[in-house]
């Protein structure tokens, strides 16, 4: 037998008593106290987002362009539903059939993103119509729970590609997305939905939850301490005039074409108009909107989804006439009281080009009332041979930088996506064009350009841009659509306050601007006269380089002529010579905008009654 010292024994007996203390604890919190084995079973984390309401847009004096429709989501645990409810009512009730119930139950549970006692989406986008009879027998299907979604609806027709739409977001989105989406999520897919998503999408709350191993409810995680609210995103303020809108839409109708509109002062957008168009309510997240918009897709003749306004290219025709004086003026190569001959024809050797009888025109203002071809062949080729006829390559690289310098050759900046930059031709250009003539080219091959036809390309939004330019004497801000935000602290990209200015001197924008005014008093624009209001604008008439096709109608001017309040272009397809249609629908644009009603009412029946779409 062991004998233990006195100094042993004690050190031992404690070991002892703790042993015992420490295995009797463990037998009572194992087998006698069950708190802990069922705080083991609260092993699921149920994160639940909370969504925010998206902000809404407004136009220039607060009249609403779009709210927030409620749609709803059912989700479901799959370990609390009933196996023997009645699915015939739970179908019918729903307006599903049964094999759809099946399929939207029956998940892949070895796949992470489901789990049978964390709830998942059953069916989403129901429309509150059929939710409202759902939910008076939502005490029959436990399990079930419905998810309140909001999705955009808009009280008015207007305005469809400056608004946009929304959509959900794909897997490429939410990889980027730095985990801000998740599948589900809504997103702008076009206009100011998707450049200003990040203002309007506002910030998710969360909520996590604790869950048994059925699914149940047992507690907030954590006392709620990571719980977060939702912040509703910010409310839009456009610079659309809504009354301009619809009735520049109104008289559009059964047209192709576009309206642009612009506040020369600020550069803020009065009214983008394209047409066709669509309703923006036929692209609602709900369950029609695919059908919607498989249809508005497959109809490539019309093409209502484009924005005819800011992504058609199109030669600008005798528009571009008072931009070229300007420019040539500004070069030294042609007095604004200089006369060209003209004989109803511009003839270079054995060549004619076109033009119409009319009085010989002795200066500019007369060159541009009278609209004369043959007066802006000659200044054309004077700003492209200002170095030499075998030079012309230093002629049109001035011309093209100042066209750069008027926005012109690329985007203008304006805050929509799929903006195009229109096409201004370099000397580069026509180098690869005639590249069989050893790149050789002259100033008589390219000479359409005065008139603005050949390569030229614009969009309406560029064409309305110089409108200002020339309004303003030399000077405009970037066009734009968004006037502020519902929050003082949030301001508009500093790009639209900046005043750009064109290198043009003051002096020579007075005579062109009075041959402007003259061509509406007396010349090629005198359909777009309004009594009481100083117009100055430019008539076009765009050949039409599709077989048979008829020419564009091309409009540009601003108004009034000492204290310009608004500038527009006004572009409609296949609908003839400029003073026709398009100068009248300027012209009532105008009055409408200025003298917030129409007194000519017979024109503007005229207009309306016009159908260039079932019969352009």
């Amino acid at each position: 037998m062991i004998k233990l010292s006195n100094k042993q024994l004690p050190i031992i007996l404690s070991f002892f008593i703790g042993s015992v203390v420490l295995i009797y604890k463990l037998a009572e919190l194992q087998l006698f106290d069950d708190t802990y084995k069922k705080l083991a079973e609260k092993t699921i984390l149920d994160k639940q987002t909370i969504y925010p309401a998206r902000g809404l847009i407004y136009d220039r004096n607060e009249k609403l362009l779009t709210f927030n429709k409620p749609i709803y989501d059912l989700e479901v645990v799959y370990r609390n539903v009933n196996p023997n409810m009645d699915t015939s009512l739970f179908c019918s009730l729903l307006q599903i059939d049964k094999e759809t119930f099946i399929k939207n139950l029956d998940k892949n549970w070895k796949d992470k993103r489901y789990h049978k006692a964390l709830p998942f989406t059953f069916l989403s986008k129901i429309n509150p119509e059929v939710y409202a009879s759902f939910q008076e027998h939502l005490f029959q299907f436990p399990g079930f729970y419905p998810l309140i979604r909001n999705i955009r609806a808009y009280p008015h027709s207007s305005g469809p590609h400056m608004l946009g739409y929304l959509g959900e977001v794909d897997n490429n989105i939410i990889s980027i997305s730095n985990n801000s989406y998740e599948a589900g999520d809504f997103i702008g897919m076009s206009g100011l939905e998707k450049q200003y998503e990040d203002k309007l999408k506002g910030e998710k709350g969360f909520s996590f939850l604790l869950r048994d191993n059925v699914g149940r409810e047992v507690s907030s995680f954590n006392e709620g301490k990571l719980d977060s609210l939702s912040k509703e995103g910010l409310d839009l303020i456009t610079t659309i005039d809504l009354d301009l809108q619809k009735y520049c839409e109104l008289l559009m109708e059964n047209k192709r074409g576009s309206i642009v509109a612009l506040e020369p002062g600020t550069g803020e957008i009065l009214t983008m108009v394209s047409t066709p168009s669509y309703d923006p309510n036929a692209l609602n997240l709900d369950e029609d909107r695919s059908k919607a918009f498989a249809k508005l897709t497959a109809d490539k003749e019309q093409k209502p989804l484009l924005n005819r306004a800011i992504a058609a290219r199109y030669p600008p025709g005798s528009i571009f006439k008072p931009v070229l004086s300007l420019i040539a003026f500004q070069e030294g190569v042609f007095s604004p009281k200089q006369t060209v001959q003209c004989q109803g024809y511009y003839q270079y050797k054995t060549f004619k080009y076109g033009c119409h009888e009319h009085e010989t025109p002795y200066n500019i203002q007369s060159g541009l009332l009278h609209s004369c071809n043959s007066y802006f062949f000659s200044m054309v080729r004077a700003l492209i041979e200002k170095d030499g006829f075998y030079k012309p390559e230093i002629g049109l690289n001035t011309l093209s930088g100042h066209l750069n310098d008027f926005g012109l050759g690329q985007k203008l900046g304006v805050d929509l996506f799929f903006e195009s930059p229109g096409f201004v031709p370099t000397s580069d250009y026509y180098k690869y064009l005639y590249r069989q003539e050893e790149g050789k080219w002259y100033s008589t091959y390219i000479m359409s350009i005065g008139i603005g036809q050949g390569e030229l390309e614009l969009t309406t939004l560029q064409m309305a841009n110089l409108a200002t330019i020339i309004a303003n004497r030399g000077w405009y801000y970037k066009p734009h659509l968004v006037k502020g935000f519902s929050s003082p602290s949030v301001e508009i990209d500093e790009k639209y306050k900046i005043k750009n200015r064109v290198k043009i001197d003051q002096e020579h924008f007075v005579p062109v601007i009075e041959g402007m005014h003259k061509t509406i008093t007396r010349g090629t624009g005198y359909k777009a006269y309004l009594p009481g209001v100083d117009i100055c604008g430019k008539t076009g008439t765009s050949e039409n380089s599709q077989s048979n096709g008829k020419d564009h109608s091309v409009f540009f001017a601003f108004a009034p002529k000492d204290d310009p309040k608004i500038a527009l272009a006004v572009y409609v397809e296949n609908a003839g010579f400029g003073g026709d249609i398009a100068a009248p629908i300027a012209s009532l644009v105008i009055e409408k905008y200025l003298k917030k009603e129409i007194k000519r009412v017979k024109l503007e029946s005229r207009i309306q009654k016009i159908n260039l779409v079932d019969n352009p």
